[in-house]
């Protein structure tokens, strides 16, 4: 079933008390909502197969936030339980074997190990002690040394150790840094698997775990730097390594850490999901989508270039800053502009309309590309004017204001070069749309004679500026956009 359902994670019971009335018996799982069908399972057992009439009575429910099961249901089974109470005081009353000293135990098992109360080393095999040269292991800590692989999701404690003496323990030897550096032994590649009983000695209030290595094969015999005279010399050990004989502790070993490097490369793999996403805002940050996409695909930069029969083109510059460098250091300028260009970025995503590139202290947008739109020459207008609201609700230490500049008129858009791709416009439009905004005013909206006929003059508010002087250009007629016009 282990091998079968390998995701399967089942539940565990131990008997804690036994008296000639019944037993109190622990149910640990992973899974809520079982109570029931257990309690259930439990009853028809006891008299299907047993002819025990079987009363539970709940004790004790606990739920962890932690652990491997943390699900915890203690039970009182009330049944006839005379028989088995008598077999064991009769084996108490019986005859008994004589002491067997220490160095016997440590001598049939070299791998032993024991700890008090204080869950310390009293005593270890000199197998065991031989894996850690030149470290103290006496009075130290157990938990420095060994480490619980089943029963799984228990701690390493004195009270978990004392319930569970009917169980089978496997640990797993933990090998400290120190051996590397200290050690005259061989390091191992692999840690060495025990598997064994844990032996409560009331008498001296100790542990004992009767232990011996868990090996395949010879091969599995050297990863662990051990010899066949490491074995116990009782059992079937050594015969069954030098057969090559598979052992399930080793194969459940295996097939966890494989299932532990499944979920290492799940994690993996959601971390390359998570850079992967944040890569993609960057790119669309830098390109529209529609165009990155394209060339991910593999396109050429130049099949992105695209001509737009009318768009809309925006600068608006922030007025101020070039004084303030002499009586401000220019951290203090960065910061200025950060902070306004930052307000300019949460509000064009309120519009459809495509912030193109900063340019110093120039913010730079357009409306009718990437993505075509006819209205683009109202999107921008009401940017604009938000534009011109918001920013003098920015706290900034300096007197800043926003001078814009548009020009509506046909554009090619596109990626050019393949260091440092951005989206580009280009054409006689972009170049106007400039001088609009080297011509304009701090705080006002300059607007060419093109995008006053592409605006919607029921909306906006446009007052003419008359003819002026524009370098490159000549004479043009210009205007004012002021407000938007109350709806009726």
């Amino acid at each position: 079933m282990r091998f079968t359902y390998r995701k399967m994670n089942s539940p565990s019971m131990y008997i804690t008390e036994t008296d000639k009335d019944g037993a109190v018996l622990v149910y640990r799982s992973s899974r809520a909502g079982f109570k029931h069908y257990f309690l259930g399972q439990l009853q028809e057992i006891a008299e299907s197969l047993y002819g025990i009439e079987l009363k539970i009575n709940v004790l004790e429910e606990l739920t962890s936030t932690c652990g491997f099961k943390n699900i915890t249901i203690k039970l009182r089974l009330d049944y006839d339980n005379k028989p088995y109470i008598g077999a064991v005081q009769a084996s108490v009353i019986g005859p008994r074997l004589p002491p067997v000293s220490s160095k016997v135990l440590v001598d049939l098992f070299p791998f032993t190990v024991v700890f008090g109360r204080s869950m310390r080393v009293l005593l270890a095999g000199h197998k065991l002690l031989s894996l850690f040269p030149g470290i103290q292991v006496h009075h130290k800590p157990v938990t420095n040394f060994l480490k619980v692989r089943r029963p799984r999701g228990i701690p390493f404690t004195w009270e978990n150790i004392t319930c569970f003496q009917t169980v089978m323990f496997e640990v797993e030897v933990i090998m400290p840094e120190e051996q590397a550096r200290t050690g005259v032994r061989k390091r191992p590649t692999k840690n060495i698997l025990l598997k064994g009983q844990m032996k409560h000695i009331e008498s001296i209030s100790a542990i004992i775990f009767l232990c011996s290595p868990v090996v395949i094969n010879l091969d599995d015999l050297q990863s662990m730097s051990l010899y066949l005279d490491d074995l116990n010399m009782h059992g079937l050990g050594r015969e069954l390594v030098l057969r090559g004989w598979s052992n399930c502790s080793r194969l459940e070993q295996t097939c966890e850490e494989v299932e532990d490097l499944c979920k290492e490369l799940e994690m993996n793999h959601k971390l390359l999901e998570e850079w992967k996403e944040k890569g993609d805002n960057l790119l669309y940050s830098m390109i529209p989508r529609k165009i990155a996409d394209q060339l991910r695909a593999g396109a050429s930069p130049l099949s992105t270039c695209k001509s737009f029969e009318s768009v809309t083109v925006m600068f608006a510059e922030l007025c101020g800053l070039k004084s303030a460098v002499t009586v401000s250091d220019v951290m203090t300028v960065v910061n200025i502009m950060n902070a306004l260009f930052s307000c300019f970025d949460t509000i064009i995503d309120e519009f459809s309309v495509y912030k193109v590139e900063t340019i110093g202290e120039v913010y730079m947008a357009v409306a009718g590309a990437p993505e075509e739109s006819s209205d683009h020459a109202d999107e921008v207008g009401k940017l604009c004017l938000k534009i011109i609201e918001k920013s003098g609700e920015v706290d900034v230490p300096l007197p800043v204001s926003v001078r814009i500049g548009l020009h509506t008129g046909p554009v090619v858009g596109g990626v050019v070069g393949t260091k440092l791709p951005r989206y580009c416009l280009f054409g006689d439009t972009v170049n106007t749309a400039a001088r609009m905004q080297t011509n304009s005013e701090p705080g006002k909206i300059h607007i060419s004679t093109t995008t006053k006929d592409c605006l919607d003059n029921e909306k906006f508010i446009i007052k003419s500026r008359g003819e002026i002087i524009v370098k490159g250009k000549g004479v043009m007629e210009t205007h004012w956009l002021l407000g938007l016009a109350k709806q009726d």
